[in-house]
């Protein structure tokens, strides 16, 4: 069975739109996953399933967190070939282990989404960068994500059609999905 990355958007941030990682866990195992490993409490899984369709699992999900908990939830599912592909496409990989937390990845389960990222560019500020790439959008807060007004669109309205994940997080994603091979 394919590997996949399972990305839940704006959950347990505050009191709203919680999922307990142990449901998450339960709802992804319902539509079919396999060896579903949770990471941290953000809405991170990884995760086996015979389907082929990334969007179509992401649809499944998403209608799985609807039904169970009654909370729309944007849903963002990559196979492991395209969550590597957007890791090998970073070109900010010579940060130090304590700049991961300042370098946001954006996924989107559509591809087009990304292209409203370019709206970034003119926030971004020295020594700040930003990259959209074709598998993801990568952005380097250098001075902290809550001082980038970059990083704070992105979070905010432009990034509706994206989640987010920092360099540290897609890190510890990347390395589960080696684990399942």
């Amino acid at each position: 069975m394919p590997a996949y990355i399972v990305l839940l958007r704006g959950v347990n941030v505050g009191k709203a739109k919680r999922v307990p990682m142990a449901t998450f866990k339960q709802l992804l195992q319902a539509t079919g996953f396999a060896a579903v490993q949770t990471l941290l409490n953000s809405g991170n899984a990884v995760g086996m399933h015979s389907g082929r369709s990334a969007d179509k699992l992401a649809e499944q999900v998403h209608a799985a967190i609807l039904d169970a908990l009654r909370l729309d939830v944007p849903v963002v599912v990559k196979s492991a070939a395209a969550f590597k592909a957007a890791v090998a496409e970073n070109p900010l990989t010579d940060l130090s282990e304590t700049q991961h937390p300042q370098l946001l990845l954006a996924f989107a389960q559509d591809i087009a989404a990304l292209q409203p990222l370019r709206a970034l560019a003119p926030l971004v500020q020295p020594p700040e960068s930003v990259h959209i790439g074709a598998h993801a959008a990568y952005l380097h807060c250098a001075n902290g994500i809550l001082q980038s007004q970059a990083a704070l669109a992105l979070l905010g309205k432009l990034g509706r059609g994206v989640t987010t994940r920092n360099w540290a997080t897609v890190l510890k994603l990347l390395a589960a999905l080696q684990v399942l091979g």
